[in-house]
Formats: structure tokens, C-alpha cells, sequence
């Protein structure tokens, strides 16, 4: 069993107790109502009573079936309890784990992967926490209780029993090892057809559009292919495992029976006895024979746990914060004090002794080369990652003593390309503040200049956008992302040139609503192009992760330093 699965959920440890415990009491349902099934027999069909004389028997006959009835009725209902429980506590853990882990790690993750774990992988522990992990711990209690019943009655049947009964596991461990590291394999093909699905349904449109699409479904279809024949790989080891356990249980069942065969013509047993040891004999092989069946989903519940348990593994980026209050001000002041991030494998440092100061009310424009460290800087204010050295504050509070989601709420961001996800307008714009009125949306959107554009929608805002703002034009989904902003009202904005890639009409319709917005408000935006330029306050030169000038774009030009050499070689602020 992977010890690491029950550390991990503390619900399975009831489950799998109140399981294990009602299956211990069905079995000795099960001996109680073979020994008084042998009795009745024995005395019919023997001794010839009539069924007057038999009556007593039957009656507790039937009680111990019925009540053996409710405890395996029971027995499943406690082990699919548990699943459930099971695979929504892992399911939230994980969840909330990768959104700790934030963008710094989701980078590198291909998102079809990290879906197809958390949903089929967290699935697959259903059969392994329902069937799997109980029937484990009954593969040993079950036949050592049986044993012990037989073995003041009948010592011989007892010992041949305890010899047989271990080489059942021991060929399920044989022939099924072979099938473990398939069923891993398997899992991977898996995660990797999922990754690249999801991968080319979202970007079908740019397939369609350069002609790819085609070459695209041929490898979803090799994808597809490898995962048939993986998974009928790996379910002809288990038809065999399971062959080779049956032949093995019956031949052990048959011995048993031979032997008190032989011993009840000979004389040298009851019938009544050798008829009970009889009965118990396939009981005693049921669990291990149970057991083997379910090995195929404990062997997938595991591939799949060796994921899930490499995602919570990994550490996250952020340093526990504390209940310390965030900062009330409604002006925050940040500074950056010797700053320094380098990147998990990476030898060069992405910022290094950054020291900077984003003041009050004010607009600071972040400008350099590609690689320069802007969009760390913006990871480390947005508390994505922590930094190495240095400290960020904000008011004079150290921003790592609060907990992200206090910080965060100080913040928001405008990106470049705003991500909406599949739902109504109304859904998409509430992401900011949940708990909002549809007032409060509205006002928000008017701000924006998102409003009129709404309501010529089909359904105004309960409008189904789809994944990525589908039916949007690019102008109406950064729109979408200002009133967003506007709803959320932090008093610290973060912008991400968001008018780059927008038509002339579009752009002018969202530069207005930013400037609505920015309006009393700290901003830092990043800057590629000059007009965005003109209207910071203040530009901070950022070259190789330092910080190399700062000042307004007057003064920098006038300085013919990195800023000038910029602004001259390209026309402008690059990218």
C-alpha cells in the first residue's frame, strides 16, 4: 500500500477503520452461518432429522445471513463514503497547493497534465481507497480469524490452510510487478495525450488559420493510438494475473477438499466438521482472491498518486505570512530595498540589488530589454515568488509578513492579453470580488467603457464568452479586465502594456478607461511603447536584473544613457 496516501489524508484512516472493521464482523457473519448451515445438513441428510427438529438452526441460519447481508451493505457504503471523502480532500489540497505554487510554477507545467491529474488521477484513487486499501488489510485479518476457528477443530485443515494461503499474494506480487511499471506507464501516456489535446483545441483556431490542423490530429490520433496499447498491455498482465490466482485457489481449495475426503471415508473425521472446513475453505481464499482483483486499481491509484504527491511535494515559492494586518491606507507607498530573485536552475540572477520606490498616487514606467527583470519585478510585487534578498514594503510593512491573499488584495492587475475563462460576462467580471451586486458590476463596466458593447450582446451579461473571451474582440476583452480592476477598486494598479496589441479605435476606447482608472491610484506599468511613456511620472531603466536610471523621460533622453539608446535603436520602448 503507499503509506505516503494514508500520511497525506487523514479521512481515509476513518473510512478505511469503520471499512475494515464492519468487513472483520461480515466474515464472522459468514463462519456463524456456514457452522449452523454444516449443522442442518449434517443432521438431515445424516442423522435424517425432519425439518420440525432443524427448525432452531435454520432460524439462526437465516438471522446470520441477514445480518451478514447488512454488514457487507454497510462495508460498502463506509469504503465509498471514504472515496468520496478521499478525493475531495485531495482534490482541494491539490487545488489550493498549485494556486500556492502561483505562475512561477505553472509556467513550466504543461496545464493538460496538471487537469488531467487533478481530475482523472484524483479519480483513479476511487477504486483504490473503496476496494483496494480495505481489502488489504481484510486479505490478513479474514484468513487468520478463519484459521483460528478451524484450528481447535480440525489442526491439520488449519495448517494446510496457513501453507497454501501465502503463495497466493506471492504470485500476485510476481506476476503483477510486471504490470505495475506498464500501469505506469500507461498513467504518463496519459498525462501526455492530455497535455497535447488540450493544447491543440486551444489554439485550433491558429491551426486552422496557418493550415496545421490536420498534421495536429494525426498526432492526437499516434497519442491516442500509444494509450490503447498501453492500457491493452496492461490489462493482458492483469487478465493473467488473475488467471494465474484462480487456478492457484481452486488447486488449494481442491488439496483441502481431497484431504477431508479422504479423512471422513476413513473415518478419522465428522462429516459435520469436514463438511464446515469445507464450506470455510473458499471463504479463507476470498479475500486474497478479492485482493488480487483490486491490485489493478491499487496499481493505478498509486501511478497516479506518484503525481499528485510530486505536486504537494513541491515547495512553494512564499514564505508563510501572519495575521499582520494589511496596510488601510487607501495611498500606499512601496519600496524595493536591495532586491534580489534568481530562478529555480538558473545560474544568472534575475533582479540583483534592486532598489526602487514606487511612490504614492504616483505612475512608474518599467522599461528595458527583453529579459531585463520586469516581469519578476511584477511576479515579486504581486507576491507570485518571494524575493532572495532584499525586502519589499509598502507603507513601512514588510509585504512577506502579510499572508498573499491579504497583500493581493491591494493589487490589481490589467495584463497584456487578460485571461477570461468559460462563463457569462457578469461571471468573468465578478472574479474581482465575488461577493459583489450586479450594480456594482455595472458601474464597473461603465467605467471601463465595457458597458454599452454588453448589452448589444445576445444575453447582455449572462453572455457565455467561452474559454479565452472566444466571441470577444481583443479591445472588448481588455476591457473586460479594466472593469475587473475598476470592481476590485485596490489602490495599487498593475499594467502590463495592455493596449499593445489593439487596433487604433480600440485602443484609444481602453487608454481612456485607464486613465479613469489610474486616477489616484499607485501604477506601475510596464512600458513598450513611448506614448505610454509620456504619461509616467517617473521611468525606471531596468538592464541584465539591475536597476540602471531612473528618472522622467525628458531627463533620461537628455542623458543619452540605455534609456535614449532604446528609444533611438528601436523607435521606441521594446517589448
Amino acid at each position: 500500500m503507499n503509506r505516503e496516501l494514508l500520511r497525506k489524508v487523514r479521512s481515509a484512516r476513518v473510512s478505511l477503520g469503520i471499512t475494515v472493521t464492519l468487513g472483520v464482523l461480515a466474515a464472522a457473519a459468514t463462519i456463524i452461518q456456514l457452522a449452523f448451515l454444516s449443522r442442518v445438513v449434517d443432521r438431515v441428510f445424516i442423522e435424517g432429522a425432519n425439518i420440525a427438529e432443524v427448525g432452531d438452526p435454520l432460524i439462526f441460519l437465516l438471522g446470520a445471513s441477514l445480518v451478514r447481508s447488512g454488514l457487507l451493505w454497510g462495508r460498502e457504503v463506509a469504503a465509498q463514503w471514504g472515496a468520496v471523502r478521499v478525493k475531495a480532500e485531495l482534490r482541494e489540497g491539490l487545488f489550493a497547493h498549485v494556486l500556492r505554487l502561483g505562475p512561477s510554477y505553472t509556467r513550466g507545467e504543461r496545464t493538460g497534465e496538471l487537469t488531467t491529474t487533478a481530475t482523472e488521477g484524483i479519480e483513479k484513487l476511487d477504486a483504490y481507497f473503496g476496494r483496494y486499501l480495505p481489502q488489504t488489510f481484510l486479505s490478513v485479518l479474514v484468513p487468520l480469524m478463519i484459521a483460528g476457528y478451524v484450528f481447535p477443530r480440525d489442526p491439520s485443515s488449519a495448517v494446510l490452510l496457513l501453507v497454501t494461503g501465502p503463495v497466493i499474494p506471492l504470485l500476485m506480487v510476481l506476476v503483477g510487478s510486471y504490470a505495475e511499471e506498464h500501469t505506469r506507464r500507461q498513467w504518463r501516456t496519459l498525462s501526455r495525450m492530455g497535455a497535447s489535446f488540450l493544447d491543440a483545441m486551444q489554439g485550433l483556431s491558429t491551426l486552422k488559420v496557418f493550415g496545421r490542423s490536420a498534421e495536429e490530429g494525426e498526432k492526437v490520433a499516434r497519442a491516442s493510438e500509444e494509450f490503447r496499447e498501453r492500457t491493452m498491455t496492461v490489462l493482458r498482465y492483469a487478465f493473467l494475473s488473475g488467471l494465474v490466482l484462480e487456478f492457484m485457489t481452486a488447486a488449494a481449495i481442491a488439496l483441502v477438499a481431497v484431504t477431508l475426503g479422504v479423512r471422513v471415508v476413513s473415518g478419522n473425521m465428522p462429516f459435520e466438521e469436514a463438511f464446515l472446513v469445507l464450506l470455510l475453505a473458499p471463504e479463507f481464499y476470498r479475500p486474497l482472491r478479492e485482493l488480487g482483483a483490486h491490485r489493478h486499481a491499487g496499481m493505478e491509484g498509486s501511478a497516479a498518486a506518484e503525481r499528485i504527491f510530486e505536486i504537494l511535494s513541491t515547495p512553494a515559492p512564499l514564505r508563510e505570512g501572519s495575521e499582520t494586518p494589511a496596510p488601510g491606507s487607501r495611498e500606499l507607498s512601496i519600496a524595493f530595498y536591495g532586491v534580489g530573485y534568481t530562478y529555480p536552475g538558473s545560474d544568472r540572477p534575475a533582479l540583483s540589488d534592486l532598489t526602487l520606490t514606487l511612490e504614492a498616487g504616483t505612475r512608474t514606467a518599467l522599461v528595458g530589454r527583453s529579459g531585463a527583470g520586469k516581469s519578476t519585478l511584477v511576479n515579486l510585487l504581486m507576491r507570485f515568488v518571494d524575493p532572495e534578498s532584499g525586502v519589499i514594503r509598502a507603507n513601512g510593512l514588510e509585504i512577506t509578513d502579510l499572508i498573499e491573499k491579504t497583500w493581493r488584495e491591494n493589487l490589481a492587475l490589467v495584463p497584456q492579453r487578460p485571461h477570461l475563462f468559460y462563463g457569462s460576462v457578469l461571471e468573468n467580471i465578478c472574479l474581482a470580488r465575488p461577493e459583489a451586486s450586479r450594480e456594482e458590476v455595472e458601474r464597473a463596466a461603465e467605467l471601463a467603457g465595457a458597458h454599452e458593447f454588453i448589452l448589444r450582446l445576445p444575453d447582455g451579461y449572462e453572455t457565455g464568452i467561452g474559454e479565452r473571451g472566444m466571441r470577444l474582440s481583443g479591445g472588448e476583452a481588455q476591457r473586460i479586465a479594466i472593469a475587473r480592476a475598476f470592481l476590485k477598486d485596490a489602490p495599487v494598479l498593475v499594467m502590463d502594456e495592455p493596449t499593445s496589441s489593439l487596433d487604433p479605435e480600440s485602443e484609444r476606447a481602453v487608454q481612456a478607461a485607464l486613465e479613469r482608472l489610474a486616477r489616484g491610484r499607485t501604477v506601475l506599468v510596464i512600458a513598450h511603447r513611448l506614448n505610454t511613456v509620456y504619461r509616467a511620472e517617473r521611468i525606471a531603466v531596468l538592464d541584465d536584473g539591475r536597476l540602471a536610471e531612473t528618472g522622467t523621460h525628458r531627463e533620461l533622453i537628455q542623458r543619452e544613457g540605455l534609456y535614449a539608446s532604446l528609444v533611438n535603436a528601436y523607435g521606441g520602448v521594446p517589448a
